[in-house]
């Protein structure tokens, strides 16, 4: 009997009793009526059990009961019991009936009533025409029926079947499900135009996209090399600060400090004229405890006020530390509630297709299953939904103002209440020329009728039109301007401009600087305006006023009410003559500053942001793309910030809360990666030296350095370690670091001090991306024992920012180690200068026998304690004296760890020593790298130790100071680089 026939067997004899089967020795081994054998007590003391393993000879010889047929054809044995004892038989009896009985009635599975009947008689149509059953079984298959389509009722609430495509793509049912999908992730107002084109990404709660879905990473860098570079950056909250100038100022004096740069008292920054960036901490709190990067804009003052208005950008990460803190310093505690609208204002609207109200049935409109659901008459007279404007997200009753009444300072919160584009390029200016243009008067319009709209009221105010033209003569002046970097650096200026999708062309065109206009510029203008900037009473904008945001967006022109008077005009594709009165649109242009420090590439990446009234996004968006615009998207933004060598938020801030959120959200991310892989096909870190390659230990690289600096380690800093000094180190870092699960507070601090940053620039000696020409530097003290003594007992504990650049081939890779050069590397580059570097000898794997043998005691958990600890003191290899990573029995306890902790090819936590750990010592770790297209050679930036930077060049030469080995954590060959402090 096949397999699968045992099984079925042994299914339907599930319920029966077990088979009745005599000893063939003798009747009298039976007992209790065939239920329960007993043993035989021959003389010769063997059971019953082993007699009856034993086969006969021959099968006349059997005696005795025998369930089923024989083989050799014959019968049953008719030899029966002598007795049997009558309970026990009965019972026996009465199991077989009952379950014979069970089997009979039971109904199996699907089938119901219908496997009561005889395969021949069953038949497909029964299951919906009952009538076709016999008479003695339809009353029961008509309950089955009922209950079953109870059941189905109250499973699925009657619900009809889903709408066709073609329902589903309507105007309002697919606003419906956008408005539905908005509730949980943000999205921009050019979030459909992204999707169709983007791969989408959801991160700090919005929907943003990360990069196209076509090949466009070259055509991308030569547009913001040489065109325009298009970005949508609404994502980033906007915080308002109203209040007295100087109350304002005395609270944000508590967050910012003058050794790190300019602040928010800037001079030109305080006029309105420049937008200012600056490094926020927390009160009190610098150098350490820093919250991020923020970008601020004064409105300009107006004539005997002291009321002044501050906008304050910063990134959605950041938002949730830095508003807190403002709170605190402004001391605004007391929430505003929102006033309840009764309107349902476009924000508010949350409609989705779950929370329809449903009609009531009344048996003459009754909805039949299985047909199409129709919309109501009663539904379609009811308003339509409004596409979501601004955060979709946030309740109506959340607080977004906060207001104090001992200093008077009001706070709100603009995020998604404005639009902010962001155009990269040199032919940024010509691309907004062409897009956009000044404001028409309504000189037709009777100025005496009130107007519910913001222009006409505007028009009657003679002041605000003198102003209007003057603004309106600096933007004519913009398009004689050959790069955009030529101007300075944050400019402002504030305009009025006609909606764009009245001039928007027919075809795509590449929007280039016209020769002819830029003759037609006075010179002497053009060349005060890129001296001097925009005048203050020009960067004026009433952008910044709330009331007149809200009227642009509530009297927006809809596209089908543009498209209907599109089709009035006589001639096809002409402009519509007169301008409506809701198509004016106040607006904000600041400079965007390019590549701002070293020698190199200067100005590179300038442009400008474009900021708008919410709602207003699509209708800029689209003509800015017929212009010829290339779109970017997260991953550009980072690229961006890599070509101009500038840290980019969160990824280059290790010392703030965003950026400790972000660094172990990508260890997750790499390792979550990384154990994906089959263990034969990861890469081994522990043998390429790595010890942590999916993130950055920055606080034990400084703790380490200062320890080596403090205990003498100038020896140590330029030195080819070997067996004896590796073991030395080892031991002072084991009795140093506190072996704890628990991380230790973050002191250190990323070094943000102007004059401390300048100074290391110049003992590093700035040079090209290359290292062939010098620069020059002014009078700077020399780099001996006491300068840098002085200059750690204040930063010792701080990590630097670094560029690097490759001097042969190689390409950075995140988490790349920047190591020490040894006096044999030097010689090696002074011998050969086209070397591609030293080798790292590989390192012995110490815990893969031990994951080995754990797999193997997990397969056999009966073994003994004995001798598992005995696989496990064999399997251990401990390391030898000659092994370039020797550790110690200290080291080798401590990273001892449970079996879940172990990762193959991982080290597990805690680290051993981060500096020492390869033939040569650590710097610091590579947080952006890659081919850098602007210089023709890799490039890296990221941050080194301060300590072991100047502990490395003052034991160089002159001749290579800066010298620096990279390595990739995926690879044993080391490159040389030059390092370089841009400032």
């Amino acid at each position: 009997m096949s397999a699968a026939k045992v099984k079925m067997r042994q299914k339907k004899m599930r319920n029966q009793p077990a088979s009745v089967q005599y000893s063939s020795i003798s009747p009298l081994n039976v007992d209790n009526g065939g239920d329960t054998p007993t043993t035989s007590r021959g003389g010769d003391g063997r059971s019953d059990a082993h007699q009856s393993t034993e086969r006969p000879k021959s099968s006349h010889h059997q005696r005795g009961w025998v369930c089923g047929h024989q083989k050799d054809g014959g019968g049953y044995a008719r030899e029966m019991p002598k007795y049997i004892t009558a309970g026990a038989f009965a019972r026996a009896r009465a199991a077989e009936v009952s379950a014979m009985l069970k089997a009979v009635t039971k109904t199996t599975g699907s089938s119901h009533v219908f496997g009561a009947l005889p395969k021949h008689m069953r038949r497909r149509a029964m299951s919906h025409n009952t009538k076709r059953l016999p008479r003695r079984l339809r009353e029961v298959a008509n309950r089955m029926r009922e209950k079953s389509l109870q059941a189905g009722s109250k499973k699925k609430k009657e619900q009809a079947k889903s709408k066709s495509r073609k329902a589903r793509r309507r105007h309002g049912n697919l606003l419906l499900e956008f408005n539905r999908r908005q509730r949980k992730n943000v999205w921009l107002e050019t979030h459909i135009w992204h999707a169709k084109r983007f791969h989408m990404l959801k991160k700090w709660g919005y929907c943003l996209g990360d990069r196209p879905t076509y090949k466009c990473y070259r055509p991308c860098y030569r547009a913001m090399s040489s065109h325009c570079l298009l970005q949508d950056l609404s994502y980033y909250c906007c915080i308002e600060l109203q209040g007295e100038e100087h109350k304002l100022l005395a609270s944000l004096s508590q967050l910012t400090s003058k050794e790190a740069g300019p602040t928010f008292a800037a001079a030109l920054c305080l006029s309105g004229r420049r937008q200012g960036s600056v490094v926020v901490y927390r009160a009190g709190q610098y150098p350490s405890q820093p919250l991020g990067p923020v970008t601020f804009l004064w409105r300009p003052r107006t004539q005997g006020s002291t009321h002044r208005q501050l906008w304050i950008w910063a990134h959605p990460t950041l938002k949730q530390d830095l508003l807190p803190e403002l709170q605190s310093v402004c001391q605004c505690c007391e929430a505003v509630v929102p006033p309840v609208v009764l309107e349902v204002a476009p924000a508010e609207v949350v409609p989705a297709v779950e929370s329809e109200p449903k009609a009531e049935k009344t048996p003459e409109v009754r909805q039949i299953t299985g047909t199409k659901r129709k919309r109501s008459h009663k539904d379609a007279s009811g308003p339509p939904a409004k596409k979501i404007l601004g955060d979709g997200t946030r309740s109506p009753t959340t607080p977004v103002t906060w207001k104090s009444s001992s200093t008077g300072i009001v706070i709100n919160d603009l995020t998604m209440e404005i639009v902010r584009y962001r155009l990269i390029g040199p032919q940024s200016h010509s691309v907004l020329a062409e897009t956009l243009e000044a404001a028409t008067d309504c000189a037709d319009m009777n100025k005496s009728e009130p107007s519910s709209l913001w222009w006409p009221e505007h028009c009657k105010d003679e002041s605000k039109m003198n102003l209007h033209q003057q603004q309106a003569d600096v933007f004519h002046i913009l398009k004689g301007i050959y790069s955009t970097g030529e101007l300075p650096t944050g400019t402002v200026l504030g305009l009025t401009v006609d909606d764009p999708r009245l001039t928007l062309p027919t075809k795509k065109v590449k929007a280039l600087p016209c020769v002819k206009q830029a003759q037609e510029v006075d010179e002497e203008k053009r060349r005060e305006l890129m001296l001097r900037g925009v005048p203050e009473h020009c960067c004026q904008s009433f952008l910044w006023e709330q009331s007149v945001r809200n009227n642009v967006t509530d009297h927006k022109i809809s596209e089908q009410e543009l498209n209907r008077m599109r089709s009035e005009v006589l001639v096809p594709g002409s402009r519509l003559s007169p301008t409506p009165l809701q198509g004016r649109v106040p607006i904000l242009l600041v400079h965007q500053p390019g590549k701002q420090v070293g020698h190199e590439m200067s100005s590179w990446g300038a442009g400008w942001d474009l900021l708008l009234p919410k709602g207003w996004g699509m209708a800029f968006w689209v003509p800015l793309v017929y212009r010829g615009v290339r779109i970017g998207g997260l991953n550009m933004s980072l690229k961006h910030s890599q070509n101009k060598g500038a840290p980019h938020f969160p990824h280059d801030y290790p010392d703030c809360p965003a950026g400790v959120r972000f660094q172990e959200e990508q260890e997750a991310e790499l390792l979550d990666k990384f154990k994906r892989r089959p263990p034969a096909k990861r890469t081994n870190y522990i043998k390429h030296g790595c010890l942590a390659p999916f993130r950055c230990p920055w606080q034990q690289l400084a703790e380490e350095w200062e320890l080596i600096v403090r205990e003498g380690g100038e020896e140590r800093g330029n030195r080819t370690q070997s067996t004896t000094e590796a073991d030395t180190v080892m031991e002072e870092m084991t009795s140093h670091q506190d072996v704890t699960v628990t991380k230790p507070p973050s002191r250190f601090t990323v070094l943000r001090n102007r004059k401390a940053v300048k100074l290391l620039s110049s003992w590093c000696r700035p040079s090209t991306s290359k290292g062939q020409r010098s620069c020059r530097v002014g009078e700077v003290p020399l780099l001996d024992r006491s300068a840098k003594i002085s200059f750690l007992a204040t930063h010792g504990m701080s990590v630097v920012w670094v560029r690097l650049s490759l001097l042969s081939k190689g390409k950075p890779e995140l988490h790349t180690i920047l190591c020490v050069p040894t006096t044999e590397d030097l010689k090696l580059l002074n011998k050969e200068p086209g070397s591609s570097g030293p080798q790292e000898p590989p390192h012995r794997d110490h815990f893969k026998s031990r994951i080995k043998c754990r797999k193997k005691c997990s397969k056999k958990p009966a073994a003994s304690s004995q001798s598992s600890d005995k696989t496990e003191g064999k399997g251990l290899d401990l390391p030898s004296a000659s092994d370039p990573n020797p550790i110690t029995t200290e080291d080798t306890k401590s990273s001892s760890s449970p079996p879940s902790d172990l990762v193959f090819g991982l080290w597990p936590d805690p680290l051993p020593s981060v500096s020492s750990h390869c033939s040569r010592v650590t710097l610091g770790w590579v947080t952006q790298g890659d081919f850098s297209l602007s210089a023709g050679c890799g490039e890296a930036l990221g941050f080194v130790s301060v300590a072991g930077l100047l502990n490395t060049l003052l034991n160089q030469p002159r001749e290579h100071r800066g010298m620096v080995l990279l390595r990739n954590p995926t690879s044993l060959q080391y490159r040389f680089a030059k390092i370089n402090i841009e400032v």
